[in-house]
């Protein structure tokens, strides 16, 4: 089983419902549209992944979070979806849409149906 996460470049929507509507919006060109090269933005951010968990297809010892892999190749334009493994999902999505908030990205979450990172999460990081 995995986890999924979200994360575009935008404006930032105004609650979990609008941000529900983008991510389906923008889900839907990623998945059903032409394959693009990642933005620089989204490049960026899915580096800052790599540099801090090893890519699945690097991953020797078995330790990569991702359930698929390379990671670039899940990002499309201006779109990343890509899944972790279920085992350490709390950990690595909360660091996860840290990081894209800190790359001005924002990260959707379409199991919990809400923006990340959470107030709640936030404030543990402050």
């Amino acid at each position: 089983m995995s986890y999924d996460l979200a994360v575009w470049e935008g404006e930032q929507p105004a609650d979990d419902a609008t941000a529900g509507r983008a991510y389906e919006q923008g889900y839907a060109v990623y998945a059903e549209g032409e394959e693009q090269p990642p933005t620089p933005r989204i490049r960026a951010y899915v580096l800052a992944l790599l540099e801090r968990w090893v890519d699945l297809s690097d991953d020797e010892d078995d330790v990569s979070p991702w359930s698929s892999g390379p990671l670039m190749d899940e990002a499309s334009g201006s779109f990343v979806y890509f899944t972790m493994r279920f085992s350490v999902c709390k950990e690595v999505s909360a660091a996860a849409a840290q990081i894209a908030v800190d790359h001005g990205l924002i990260c959707y979450d379409p199991q919990w149906e809400r923006l990340r990172p959470t107030a709640d999460e936030l404030a543990a990081c402050r």
